[in-house]
């Protein structure tokens, strides 16, 4: 058995061993960091790997598939649509775990997968009688086929709206949402859904004109495009440690029985205004939240016993800054930052206001107010 390299075979073989190299990849990195997302990531590229495994094999003249292992389970289509969306829940929440009732989802590929086995475990020429005669006949390859469509559409209709959801809360918890807005994810979405498409529209194009698997390539050689996006653009992503996020945090980061009803900021009384500005200063002076590198938006509200939408509106407030002074939340800095200004008196801090005092991994820039006071740049990590 001897592997014919040639323009149709070599790059799809390509294809699968980046995707198996950076699989390793994710899972040491996953190891390391103690990330459930890194190991599904990992896991996901695996199965778009052998997405492209039948054409790369049957291309290079290698054809153990069609008689050794005819009828053996052969890709993973019905478990990558879950892979999918089970890989953005892990990354939107670093909390996320698995439980029994997620087997459920799993249900679809055991049932394709037990059923391929237990044919194939019968012997070849069982496996030929019961293609002809069942297989084919009762149209179970249509069946299998239409299922895995459905998966695909559900799956990935689930998983665009997740992102939808996250891309709704992450505003009010990161300054730098670009950082952690996993683009990369949505476009390898929309990517896959049009390779579908293409995929499906090939075979109907093979069903109508009688085409022979030549034709086919390049749907494979698109899947293995993606491939490298996908391995290139995930391993890139940054990786925020503390990020929690489920559906049910765009109401409110605390069980509805923690947390007081309040008014929106903008109808809240100036001398309420100032209250919340002081708790936040609080905060962030006498306990020195801003030496926390994971802090965010969300761990002020549940110290303050509120929530993450009504803190932040009161800190985007104009009567909670001096005038001519930009809101709390201001500019960035390398990476995913939450930022706020405290402003205190002179006398706390020596030097001519224009230099830059380092505190472990964060920086503190101090600037001279128009008011007199002194301008703390606090500048948190999300």
């Amino acid at each position: 058995m001897q592997f014919n390299f040639n323009l149709y075979s070599t790059p799809l073989l390509f294809g699968f061993v980046q995707a198996w190299i950076y699989a390793v990849l994710f899972w040491l990195r996953g190891w390391r960091n103690e990330r459930l997302s890194d190991w599904l990531l990992g896991c996901l590229l695996v199965v778009m790997s052998f997405e492209i495994w039948e054409y790369m094999l049957g291309f290079a003249g290698v054809e153990i598939l069609w008689k050794e292992l005819e009828f053996f389970p052969r890709n993973f289509s019905l478990l990558l649509p879950p892979l999918v969306w089970f890989y953005l829940r892990s990354q939107f929440n670093a909390d996320f775990k698995f439980q029994r009732k997620d087997l459920v989802h799993a249900l679809p590929f055991l049932l394709y997968f037990v059923y391929h086995v237990v044919v194939f475990s019968m012997g070849s020429e069982f496996v030929e009688r019961w293609k002809q005669n069942v297989h084919y006949n009762y149209g179970i390859e249509n069946i299998q086929a239409l299922l895995t469509v459905g998966v695909q559409i559900l799956y990935f209709f689930w998983s665009y709206k997740l992102y939808q959801q996250y891309r709704t809360w992450s505003p009010s918890e990161f300054s730098n949402v670009e950082a952690v807005s996993f683009k990369w994810f949505r476009n390898f979405l929309v990517a896959f859904i049009a390779s579908s498409v293409i995929g499906w529209g090939m075979t109907l194009i093979d069903i109508s004109l009688d085409l022979d698997f030549w034709h086919d390539w390049w749907d494979e050689l698109f899947n293995a495009g993606l491939i490298y996006y996908l391995c290139i653009a995930g391993y890139a992503q940054t990786q925020p440690r503390r990020l929690h996020f489920e559906p049910t945090a765009l109401a409110s980061e605390l069980p509805a029985e923690d947390v007081p009803i309040l008014p929106k900021a903008e109808k809240l009384p100036d001398e309420d205004l100032q209250n919340w500005k002081a708790q936040i200063e609080h905060l962030m002076t006498d306990e020195r939240l801003y030496l926390e590198p994971e802090l965010t938006l969300s761990d002020l509200a549940r110290r303050l016993q509120t929530n993450a939408s009504v803190l932040s509106a009161v800190v985007k407030t104009p009567a909670c800054r001096p005038q001519g002074q930009p809101p709390f939340p201001a500019r960035h800095r390398a990476g995913v930052r939450l930022q706020f200004q405290i402003h205190l008196q002179p006398g706390i801090s020596q030097g001519d206001g224009r230099g830059t005092e380092r505190v472990g991994d964060e920086s503190i820039k101090k600037a001279h107010a128009p008011t007199g006071t002194w301008a703390y740049e606090t500048i948190l990590s999300a």
